[in-house]
């Protein structure tokens, strides 16, 4: 049977949900069949069943989950059977930790970036609800928001070194091999080359090299995806 992953999109097909972006490297880690159900932020009727308002949402069968953490947890409760996606207990807690900090430090950090390029790239109905909503949930718009001030790059700065000394001499966050918690931190990364531009990394830094090896996993799968070569 075919999972059916509804994610949000933009225009041109732009992937811009980090959340999503997780679970899709999840059910591809696991090596599952889905599908992909586009959802733009209008389109609120199309996750109706799920009783909630929310994306990323799987649907398997007659199961349904939404919330990317608690898809990562179905999928590696109900598919244990196949590749492991935290490693046994020690590593679901260290994967949850990324998962709080993720959310809390990296992306506060990164939506002063990018969050403005985000209405480019949608459609009209779509760039109005984004902007009141986004207007309401930090007391400004999002064109006032993205300022990239010095300051702003520097906050964005720490936060990549914290991921470069985690990173240190290995291949991926998770040792020789990615799992969740890389799929955690490169969602920021999948969300923001899908619609900005703004360089976040030099080709010299060793969290490119990362994320470059994480675009190339699945064949090429979040590389291909339509996006800014930045």
């Amino acid at each position: 049977m075919v999972i059916e992953l509804y994610e949000l999109v933009g225009r041109d097909d732009r992937r811009f949900s980090p959340y999503c972006w997780r679970t899709r490297m999840g059910l591809e880690h696991k090596g599952l069949d889905y599908k992909t159900i586009p959802v733009r932020f209008t389109d609120k009727d199309l996750i109706a069943f799920s009783g909630q308002g929310r994306i990323p949402v799987i649907k398997d069968g007659e199961m349904v989950v939404s919330d990317s953490w608690a898809i990562a947890e179905y999928l590696e409760q109900t598919y244990g059977d196949r590749p492991a996606l935290f490693g046994g207990e020690t590593g679901h807690g260290l994967a949850q930790f990324l998962n709080v900090w993720a959310d809390r430090s990296l992306h506060s950090a990164l939506i002063r970036l990018v969050i403005a390029d985000i209405l480019d790239h949608l459609d009209e109905a779509d760039r109005d609800y984004f902007a009141e909503s986004r207007t309401e949930w930090f007391g400004k718009p999002p064109r006032e928001i993205q300022t990239r001030s010095e300051e702003d790059l520097k906050a964005f700065r720490q936060v990549v070194s914290m991921i470069r000394a985690a990173l240190g001499d290995r291949q991926f966050l998770s040792g020789a091999a990615p799992a969740y918690g890389d799929y955690i931190v490169f969602g920021a990364f999948g969300w923001a080359r899908s619609i900005s531009d703004f360089p976040l990394l030099s080709e010299d830094d060793d969290v490119y090299a990362w994320r470059a090896r994480m675009m190339d996993l699945f064949d090429g799968m979040a590389g291909k995806a339509v996006g800014y070569d930045v």
